[in-house]
């Protein structure tokens, strides 16, 4: 590439970190390291109104914990700070009061109520709502009764007439806006606070951003963007606007959308592994050449590029990502995932907030029973359930199982065995089994199914031995023997 790619995210401190801007974020930090460039992140607080309190620092934090790096930003300062857009208040005055003076843009002392009412009128008439420029050429005279009236001014940039102006997006290719469509556009508000539009551009042409690489929702800012570039006489950046992703409904995503979790602290909290989400959203409308679907960082970065990206939306699959996460968690050192899964077995009242080294030590051995089956951390609560309660609950599959003619003779067998060995271990309870295999003839699913299923309420689950073995002889003696001496209420 013949420029310096640097490219940014630029948030806004309004809540947690969105999959979506997660997934804007990710592709931003694939470019630029693909091409070895710059990734810079950006606070946009211009909207003090949506400013959420700790916003700014959960976004960093989320950030960090998805693994990506960054050149400079609020924490990490270079030499195009300051990174929080309410720290250039100067910098953005300088270049309002040039267009000012230029006449390029206006005061507009409009009202809120004579603003919508012009929109109504407007919508009356079928026309598309746009400022008409009432202020445009105010006198003198008509300026001081204004200020007279107590009024504050915005500004507003005056938007050529007759015009055309083209986006050359390296996704959607030339997409070309008329400049009498959009009416003159506010920059600042009465407060002296620059409007997204007007900020943004300042921001990526004073930090050399190379390449502006976002979500869909904002083409219809660009044509903004590129008329305040013009006006200053600047070179403008590379635009590529990435598609929406759709919920499982494919409908546009709202953050009042139940059918999904939105967030990536959501996806932490609920014991996701980021490298798992991180592959799962760079395949969220870009695709990779070949069928592989399992990338690590490193490998995403390598094979990045913005002609793979698609035009067309993406649905998000919680059903995929969950598939994806297993696979990771399969991988994962055991450490890791008692790690992520003892928090929600103390958050649950399953195991206590300060554990003694002999309760951790059975508890990792009841996760590693799961962890095969784990799409994510929290479900460790459910899958270990039979380990926390007394007494079991047999839904109609397990009944069918336990109403078979052989069970009381083999569970008597089996009681039989636990309770008189000197010994419980998993290899103990393997030759036990074998043991009432050889007493009662009952072989394979005669024998161990309704073992399993006595003990455990379940018909499938993981290893049988090592399973009776961290249930506790006790316990496990207890249900079979029940099962026996009622079996007559399950058939």
């Amino acid at each position: 590439m013949s420029k310096e790619v640097r490219v940014r995210f630029a948030p806004s401190p309004t809540g947690h970190l969105h999959i979506g801007g997660a997934r804007s974020a990710l592709f931003n930090y694939f470019f630029a390291r693909h091409h070895g460039g710059k990734f810079i992140i950006r606070i946009e607080d211009t909207d003090r109104k949506r400013n959420v309190e700790d916003a700014e620092a959960k976004l960093i934090e989320s950030m960090r914990w998805i693994g990506t790096e960054w050149d400079e930003s609020i924490d990490k300062e270079g030499q195009y700070g300051p990174y929080r857009s309410m720290d250039r208040l100067e910098i953005y005055t300088e270049y309002l009061n040039k267009l000012l003076e230029e006449g390029k843009a206006y005061h507009c002392y409009c009202t809120e109520d004579e603003l919508n009412e012009e929109r109504e009128a407007q919508k009356a008439r079928g026309e598309m709502p746009r400022y008409s420029g009432k202020c445009r050429c105010l006198t003198s005279e008509q300026i001081s009764t204004f200020k007279a009236e107590g009024r504050t001014s915005s500004i507003r940039f005056r938007v050529p007439e007759n015009k055309e102006f083209v986006v050359h997006d390296h996704i959607r290719g030339e997409v070309t806006f008329d400049s009498n469509g959009i009416g003159d556009f506010v920059i600042a508000r009465p407060d002296g606070i620059p409007t997204y539009n007007f900020a943004v551009t300042i921001d990526d042409y004073l930090m050399k951003i190379s390449h502006v690489i976002r979500g869909e929702e904002h083409l219809s800012n660009t044509p903004r963007q590129l008329m305040i570039y013009d006006a200053f006489g600047w070179e403008t950046p590379d635009f590529a606007h990435v598609s929406l992703i759709l919920n499982p409904d494919r409908q546009k995503m709202s953050k009042r959308d139940e059918s999904i979790i939105q967030f990536v602290e959501q996806y932490r909290e609920l014991g996701y592994l980021p490298e798992a989400l991180v592959n799962f959203l760079a395949l969220l409308g870009w695709s990779p050449e070949g069928e592989e679907e399992i990338f690590t960082m490193e490998e995403l970065i390598k094979r990045f590029t913005l002609d793979r990206v698609s035009k067309s939306p993406s649905v998000f699959d919680i059903e995929k990502l969950n598939w994806m996460n297993n696979h990771y968690m399969k991988l994962a050192p055991l450490e890791r995932i008692v790690d992520l899964a003892l928090p929600h077995m103390q958050k649950a009242g399953q195991l206590p907030e300060q554990l003694s080294p002999e309760q951790r030590a059975w508890a990792e051995q009841v996760i590693a029973l799961y962890q095969e089956q784990m799409a994510y951390a929290a479900q460790i609560v459910n899958l270990a359930s039979l380990f926390f309660t007394n007494e079991l609950e047999y839904n109609e599959e397990a009944k069918q199982v336990l109403a078979e003619e052989q069970v009381p003779e083999v569970m008597r067998a089996f009681h039989e065995e636990i309770v008189n060995g000197d010994d419980y271990t998993p290899d103990f309870i393997k030759q036990a089994l074998k043991n009432v295999q050889k007493a009662t003839g009952h072989k394979g699913k005669k024998l161990f199914m309704p073992v399993r299923v006595a003990a455990t309420g379940v018909t499938h689950g993981p290893d049988l031995a090592t399973s009776l073995y961290l249930l506790g002889r006790d316990k496990v003696a207890a249900r079979v023997l029940n099962v026996a001496d009622n079996h007559k209420q399950f058939v």
